[in-house]
């Protein structure tokens, strides 16, 4: 790839992609505490709006 060769040459980018993924890792646990932290009730209530027209 001819990509690869132009990011080479740029001091420090491989930080990038360590801060993109620790963002993406802490991003999804956060996610992931409020779906187990939530009351099931409220999960249900919300996936009855479609059907309460």
């Amino acid at each position: 790839m001819k990509f690869i060769h132009y990011l080479e040459k740029i001091g420090g980018v491989d930080i990038f992609g360590i801060i993109s993924l620790a963002i993406f890792g802490l991003f999804f646990l956060a996610v992931l505490t409020w779906v187990f932290k939530t009351n099931k009730k409220q999960f249900n209530e919300v996936s009855r709006i479609p059907l309460d027209n």
